[in-house]
């Protein structure tokens, strides 16, 4: 089930990692103390030090000098010097990195370079050279910050059974002990994880007058009735609960008649068991007991010579979403040295260079996949998988998807399976033990005072034959008949856009524009009451 919703390495993740880099450029930030050859105990970049004046606080380089202490950046600092030693030092530490912590200090260098070479004057001659640079070591930091990531996943103990469950709930925590809990909470199957946009949903209700809420999507592929009453009523404490909740998904769900692998596994994993003896998984309680080191970043100058070199990077996403900055997308292209990874906007890309450290491809039923070359031994193509994966989630747990549907050239490269031999119809029973922990999720929600919103999610007309229409039928008019009666909204979205393939990935997985359209419809809804923020912290 995971293997097909495998991402390949997405622009989502780029967008994350160069909005902090962007942000960090432009403010102070601190690492570990730990020198750049030896593991770093912390590996996060700090909040800044504000406590200290900005000229004291000078990158860690080790070609400075104490006399250099006391001077003002604007006049004095090269940005391209400044970049390089930072990469020369990220470059190092990567070829003998072997935890999170290296990695975490390694992504931190390379935020530092990246921040200093975008510093380069646009009237330097050296410019055109710095922004080759900059789309390098972004593509560094990725790396980075992925191997970072793969190496969280294997240090992990509580296993759920499902890849993503893993993966999500890990998200989802670290997101409430950073924001606290969402004010609402998108949950379902692989179609509401990629068919609902959060940042779209709260940008739309902010346009509708309700700004600043807090919107998160806790969504698992192969999740049913089963799964979702799992998540909410024993895999999370109450005060990680939200203020309303929006249940995305169809009548796949709810079918008694069907085999519910993803749901079995987890109730025979061993978090399930932990679970059963009163232990919740949680994230560790404090933050590391570290002295950070303290990096400087680029400060505007009086001439503002550096304002204008930031410019560039403070430029708004195609379509303007959430202010992000503007960065390449990372193609594979096939050289006479094996696969490269090549930004999109790269003249030609044939002068692109591969990864620090030396990257391999290596083959596996889900595609090539990348593998550094020194790490190779220590971490499994499996694990890898998991981590494209995740990688391909955003912050707010959405797993957009850019494809798009065409039936004509979508089935040349798979079987059409018809409604009558899909075995998520199988014995088709909307009563049984879906239907009683759909109920069982309903009750909890009412009797919490969490309103409870059900969205039957758009499909394509080559999906809906006469098997799949006929229980859609059922499927509408029970829900309708139960929403008056248990007092939870229903929105039927099933054949909303029945021939607008653009808005679909495959015949029912909506791809990120249908999930856009999906949000705003929500947010639209003038009968949908929507809770007043909770807090005032922002998701960043």
């Amino acid at each position: 089930m995971i293997r097909r919703y495998i991402a390949s390495l997405s622009t989502s993740i780029l967008k994350r990692t160069c909005a902090a880099a962007t942000v960090l450029a432009l403010t102070l930030g601190c690492s570990s103390t730990k020198p750049p050859n030896t593991a770093a105990p912390s590996g996060s970049i700090e909040s800044p030090v504000l406590a200290q004046p900005t000229t004291s606080l000078l990158a860690q380089n080790p070609n400075k000098t104490k006399k250099s202490l006391g001077v003002s950046s604007c006049p004095q600092n090269d940005g391209f010097t400044e970049s390089v030693n930072f990469a020369t030092q990220a470059s190092n530490l990567a070829q003998s990195a072997n935890s999170k912590q290296d990695w975490d200090e390694v992504a931190a260098l390379w935020v530092q370079a990246v921040a200093w070479m975008q510093a380069v004057p646009p009237g330097s001659p050296r410019r055109a050279f710095a922004e080759k640079k900059v789309i390098e070591y972004m593509r560094n930091l990725v790396y980075s910050q992925q191997q970072a990531g793969a190496t969280r996943s294997q240090a992990s103990t509580v296993s759920f059974s499902s890849d993503l469950l893993n993966e999500q709930l890990q998200l989802y925590l670290s997101y409430v002990a950073t924001v606290g809990p969402p004010d609402v909470l998108i949950v379902g199957s692989s179609r509401a994880l990629q068919g609902v946009d959060p940042k779209q949903l709260k940008q739309s209700l902010a346009q509708s007058g309700r700004p600043g809420l807090k919107v998160f999507n806790f969504s698992v592929n192969g999740a049913t009735a089963q799964v979702v009453d799992f998540q909410l009523r024993r895999l999370l404490k109450p005060g990680h609960l939200p203020q309303m909740i929006v249940w995305a998904d169809g009548v796949r769900g709810f079918n008694s008649g069907r085999d519910d692998r993803t749901f079995n596994s987890i109730v025979d994993s061993e978090g399930s068991q932990l679970l059963a003896a009163g232990i919740r998984p949680q994230l560790e309680l404090d933050e590391p007991n570290e002295i950070p080191m303290c990096y400087r970043f680029p400060q505007p100058c009086a001439n503002n010579t550096f304002r204008k070199a930031f410019t560039s990077v403070n430029r708004p996403f195609r379509g303007g979403q959430d202010g992000q900055p503007l960065l390449p997308t990372i193609k594979f292209l096939s050289s006479g040295t094996g696969i490269l990874p090549v930004a999109e906007n790269a003249a030609g890309g044939q002068d692109a260079q591969p990864l620090l450290p030396t990257i391999k491809f290596l083959s596996s039923g889900t595609g090539i996949l990348p593998v550094a070359e020194n790490a190779a031994r220590r971490t499994t193509v499996a694990m890898r998988q998991v981590r494209e994966l995740a990688d391909s989630i955003d912050s707010n747990g959405f797993m957009p998807m850019s494809g798009t549907y065409n039936p004509n050239t979508y089935y040349r490269e798979r079987a059409y399976v018809s409604g009558q031999y899909d075995r998520d119809y199988e014995n088709f029973n909307l009563g049984g033990k879906q239907a009683t922990a759909f109920n069982s999720v309903v009750a909890f929600t009412k009797a919490r005072k969490i309103p409870l919103i059900f969205v039957n999610l758009p499909l394509t007309d080559d999906y809906l034959d006469g098997t799949r229409l006929r229980a859609e039928q059922q499927f509408r008019q029970r829900m309708q008949q139960l929403s008056r009666q248990k007092g939870f909204a229903f929105r039927d979205f099933s054949q909303r856009w029945p021939g607008r393939n653009d808005y679909f990935v495959d015949p029912s997985h909506l791809n990120r524009f249908g999930a856009s359209a999906v949000s705003s419809l929500l947010a639209a809804d003038s009968s949908l009451i929507w809770p007043r923020p909770k807090s005032r912290r922002s998701e960043g």
